[in-house]
């Protein structure tokens, strides 16, 4: 896929990983970074478990980037000393 496509993806797994945590977005770029590192992150930690990681852009992939890119926020918000909820 392109990389245009796999921006949008991220765009979108951030987005909803922002608005899962707290609230409200974190801004278009910190949601494509978001959202391409939670799907990193997501995919290995799926892969280790036994389950599939990321399979291509389908709502699967979207479920793993929003579950990494949720654990990489709620990581933050402990380190920061805020609540994440």
């Amino acid at each position: 896929m392109s990389v245009v496509v796999w921006m949008l993806f991220g765009l979108v797994a951030g987005f909803i990983a922002s608005k899962l945590m707290d609230s409200t977005g974190a801004g278009v770029f910190l949601d494509i970074s978001l959202g391409i590192v939670g799907a990193v992150l997501g995919g290995l930690l799926f892969n280790q478990v036994g389950a599939a990681g990321m399979t291509g852009f389908n709502l699967w992939s979207l479920f793993v980037a929003v579950c990494g890119a949720s654990l990489i926020l709620f990581v933050y918000h402990a380190a920061a000393g805020r609540g994440s909820f």
